[in-house]
Formats: C-alpha cells, structure tokens, sequence
C-alpha cells in the first residue's frame, strides 16, 4: 500500500516516485495549489496538488485534517526558500499524482498542533492526543528505552521469566486492587504490587539471573507521579553482594541513557548514606543539581528564650534546619509568604527566617527577623558560621518533628534552587542512596514498619539489633535517585528462614500470621536457598525524566486520571446484577462515582 514512511522521504529519493500513507495534518489552498501536510508516525511531507490533473485535484479540494490519505508522486526538491530544516522531509516536496482518501474523519475537537489544552480533554479524546508528534516522540522514546534494558539484560545473562497475575493478597504496604474467585464463593486473588515474592522463588529455584518488563498494581491514594498501574523493570541476581548489584546497575542505567537518548551519565554515581542524605538535603532522593544544603543548628538553640526552637531543640525526634539563600536579602515579604505557604503542604507550622544585612554585626542592627531579639550572641554566632552567611543574605529556619522538617525545607530546597538558579548547570545528577534503616516507627500503630519491604536483609553487623533494637538497625538497601526523582530501589533479601522470622517478629508479625501470609516464602527458604538481591526500576519515571514531560502520563498510552478513572473507557464503571451472582458478591450500596468530564 506505501513505499516509504512520510518523515523518512529525503532528498536521495528526489525523482523517484512513492507511495505514502497517512493523516492530513494540514491543507492549505494557494490559489490554485493546494499543498497537504501528510503525516505518520515517522514525521511530516509536504504533498504539492496541482490541477492539471483534475480527478486528483478535487479529490485533494474535499480534503480537511485528519483524513487517512494514500497518495502516489514524485519527490522533487523543494523551491528555494521554501526548504524547512526542522524536519527531516524539509528539503524536499512530493508532485502528488494519485490521491485516495482511504477514511474521512469528523472535525476533531482540537486542533493536533494546539498548546494548553486540559489534561482532561486529552485524556477524553487519547486516540486523538496520541497522534500529535510529541505523544508519538514519548511513546517510541518508551519503547527504545525499554529495548535498551532488555537489550542489556540479555547481554548479562539475564532471562525474561513471566510471573502471575493473579495471586495472594498480602497487605503489607499499599492496598492491594482484589479480583473475586467465581470458582472459590468469597475468596479473592490479588493483582501484584510487585513480582517480589515469586522473584525470590525463581532465585531458590536456581535461575540465577532474571528479569521482567511487568505490569504493577497498587490501589494507593495517588499523586502526579503516581499511577493504579504501572510498569516495571524487575531484575533479581544470585551470589552477588550489594555492592557488586549496585555496580553492574549502575552499569545498565549508563548503557540505557546512551543507547535511548545518547546522554552520558558520570561515571561512578555519587554515593550517600540515608542518614547524610536526610541531613544535608532533607530528602532520600535529593536533586544534587541544586547547589542548597541544610545545616543542623539544634545543638545551639536549647537555652535560647524563643520557645519554639527551645522546645525542639530539648525534644526528642525533633530537628531545627537551616538553609542559607544566598543573596536572597532581597526576596519581597510576598515571596517569603509564598514560600511559608509552601512549606505548610508538608505539615509546617511556619517558615522563620533572618536577614542578613551586615554580617558584622550579629545583633539587631544587622540581623533583620523578629526573632533576633530572642536568640542569644552564641546562637546567632553559631547559625552564621555553620551556614557560611554574608552580607545579603537570607537564612530559613525548619523547626519541627524531624519528617516534617525535612519535608519541607527540602522541598523548599528544591523549589528555590530552581527558581533562583541555585544550580549547578549539569543536565544529569544520579546519586545512590544506601545504608536505609531497617524499620519505620509507626506512632500510631504503635510498631515497627518496613521501610522497603519485609524481605530485605539487615547489615550483618546489625542483626543482633533485630530484637534488641530494631530503631537502630541498617538493612542492604538502596535506592537510584536522578534529579530528584526515583528511578529505582531495592535491596539484598534475606535467604535465611531464621533470619526471616526475626524480621517478622521485629514487625509484630507472629508465627501464625506469618505462615498464613508467607508460607510458601518460608518453606522454600529452607531448601537451600542462595544469598539473592535485587531491585526494579520504574520505567513510566525514567522515560518521563528523559522526555521531560510534565506528567507521567504523558509516556503512558492510556494512563488514568489522578482519580483513577480511566475517561476514553469510562473506567471504572457498574457491572450488571448477573455478573454480581455469578461472583457471589452482593453489593452494600450503590455509590454513585464522581467523573472528571462527561461524555457529552
């Protein structure tokens, strides 16, 4: 039906004839020409109809945007003056001879080539919204990306082994989305948060090196960078020790970078503890692009007379930040009160701050904030050396519980690193994160959490810590972070039944509970099993960086909204009393779901 695809005609084909199919991306009439912009997936050509041949031409009069075309011509070079260097077809133009309008389409609600349209309406109309070329760029951009793991995977010895679909709900982490049993009244299977069980398995089972490119579900409450689905880059490795799992990822992400968008990353990754990585940037994936770091003043602050430091400062699991802004004497009071708004996303209270107009002076006269007054010479002496404060500048404060503190001042960070340039003009800045604790502590649970998962293996230093102080305790763990964003996490797991049973206990899970949920994990760890590690990386964030694009449902085909309905479908939707029986479920009441947009 073609000969060639419309972004891949250039100037060697030029006299020769071709065949092309696609959508009318635009038609213009120049009084008695008309030219039409034919595009695939490959890019534009530009298609000259001229009237001496009658037939073609009225076909080519009738012809709007977004009618599928197949034209027949002859590629000539374009006049001079009229060539466009922006695209690959630039340079040459297509006589048409034959035109035949394979479909004819409805006027589309937008125009493909229109800026600033709603998400919602883009997400109503996605066929559409996959047409324009930045969609098709991120969506071929995908799949490179995904071919160049697998590419590399390969090369290394690991095999794609599919786990399943359905499988056991074990509610520890995010809610897990629940599939009824027909055959089973009143019993569910789960869809996977991750392959992680069933990697562990293939590692006992002797596999050795395996991966998988796969769907991941968590019914969790969502965000921007969050979807219901998502897909994964799951890889699990045997006889290797965490350091040697670090090197040989680093290894891949290097090799995809290059291979999908020819971006050199350096070469080693930079390395930070979690513990320097909360202390110095307030976050576990920080952006080493921005210049900004935190300092600890806490120490200074327990006698001063400004009771909110004083308080922290004397409390335990509180922390009191500061962050210099260099030059930043000269933010508005609007800016300062802009940025307190900010800070109060992440549950502070207030956002104190000293100017600093004269660096000599270490008093009211040159320290401008209304809490000056109330902190004494050796604290101000104090904040002013650890931050390296000059003249001109500003420092803000965080002083609070020690999440809060480093939620917000390190999104402030980032935000005003951005903002105010505070960069350091790299385009790429990785960082491992290492050595996470083991556990979480849950005040209101009143127990220990993990903080990956209940299968990562502490530091063999730190086990004996397991029973007799788990809030002390390192795992293997570690996460890739690259400009502030996750790319990936993971950790050595435990190979060890004993082990494993220590790690439950330490999270109040007790023996029955434990064989009920994992048994089959326990059981099969007593067959020998081999030290194992791993990790996965997010393949819907790591294409998102490399497009930048705004959402990660830009690089998704259909993503769902951040209410988890899905607008081209109407999903999720009501299903008819039959199906209901035949599932043994009885519905309690019938909700009526709220939509983003109507059909209309």
């Amino acid at each position: 039906m073609r000969t060639h695809y419309c972004g891949q005609v250039d100037s060697q084909l030029i006299g020769q004839d071709v065949t092309l199919c696609g959508w009318a991306h635009r038609r213009r009439d120049h009084g008695g020409v008309i030219f039409v912009d034919l595009r695939d997936r490959e890019g534009l050509a530009q298609i000259v109809c001229d009237p001496d041949r009658p037939l073609m031409f009225k076909t080519a009069e009738s012809v709007r945007n977004e009618f599928c075309l197949r034209i027949a011509g002859k590629v000539r070079a374009r006049p001079e003056g009229t060539v466009n260097p922006n695209i690959a077809s630039g340079a040459i133009e297509i006589l048409c001879h034959e035109m035949e309008i394979l479909n004819p389409s409805v006027t589309p609600p937008f125009q493909l080539d229109e800026e600033n349209l709603s998400e919602n309406i883009r997400l109503l109309h996605r066929v559409l919204d996959l047409r324009r070329p930045q969609m098709q760029g991120n969506l071929q951009l995908r799949y490179r990306t995904a071919r160049a793991f697998r590419r590399f995977l390969d090369d290394a010895g690991f095999i794609d082994i599919e786990t399943p679909m359905l499988t056991k709900s074990t509610p520890e982490g995010a809610r897990d989305y629940l599939v009824p049993s027909r055959v089973h009244p009143g019993q569910f299977f789960a869809l996977p948060q991750s392959p992680q069980l069933f990697k562990q398995l293939l590692m006992i089972a002797g596999f050795d090196r395996y991966y998988q490119i796969t769907k991941c579900f968590r019914d969790e409450d969502l965000r921007a960078d969050r979807q219901p689905e998502f897909t994964q880059i799951d890889i699990e490795t045997s006889f290797m020790s965490e350091g040697e799992i670090i090197g040989l990822m680093e290894e891949l992400i290097r090799a995809v970078f290059k291979d999908a968008i020819a971006a050199d990353l350096p070469n080693p990754f930079p390395r930070l503890s979690h513990a320097e990585a909360m202390q110095r940037y307030g976050s576990d994936k920080p952006d080493l692009r921005v210049t900004l770091e935190l300092v600890e003043v806490a120490d200074a602050l327990k006698d001063v007379s400004f009771k909110v430091f004083a308080s922290v400062a004397n409390s335990e699991g509180g922390r009191i930040a500061a962050l210099r802004i260099p030059g930043g004497a000269s933010l508005t009071r609007g800016e300062i009160d802009a940025y307190t708004q900010f800070v109060g996303i992440y549950g502070a209270r207030g956002l104190a701050y000293i100017k600093v107009n004269d660096v000599t002076q270490l008093n009211e006269a040159g320290l401008q904030s209304p809490i000056v007054k109330n902190l004494h010479a050796r604290a101000l002496q104090t904040i002013v050396e650890r931050t390296g404060a000059q003249s001109g500048d500003l420092i803000f404060f965080g002083a609070d519980r020690c999440k809060v503190v480093n939620d917000a001042l390190g999104a402030l960070r980032t935000r005003i690193g951005h903002e105010k340039g505070f960069v350091n003009g790299h385009a790429w800045e990785p960082v491992w994160v290492v050595d996470f604790p083991m556990f979480d502590y849950d005040p209101e649970e009143k127990r220990w959490t993990a903080c990956h998962h209940p299968f990562t293996s502490p530091k063999d230093e730190h086990q004996s810590l397991l029973e007799s102080d788990p809030g002390r305790c390192l795992a293997k763990a570690y996460d890739l972070a690259l400009n502030g964003s996750e790319l990936g996490g993971g950790s050595v797991r435990i190979h060890r039944a004993a082990i494993q049973e220590q790690v439950f206990r330490a999270l109040g899970i007790g023996k029955e509970e434990a064989q009920l949920k994992f048994g089959f994990l326990l059981d099969a760890l007593k067959y020998g099993a081999p030290p194992h590690g791993g990790l996965a990386f997010g393949l819907d964030r790591i294409v998102t960086l490399m497009a930048g694009a705004e959402s990660i449902r830009d690089v998704i085909a259909f993503p769902k909204t951040q209410r988890a309905q899905c607008l081209l479908t109407d999903a999720p939707s009501g299903v008819d009393e039959k199906q209901l029986r035949e599932l043994h479920i009885r519905l309690r009441q019938r909700v009526e779901t709220q939509v983003e947009i109507g059909k209309g």
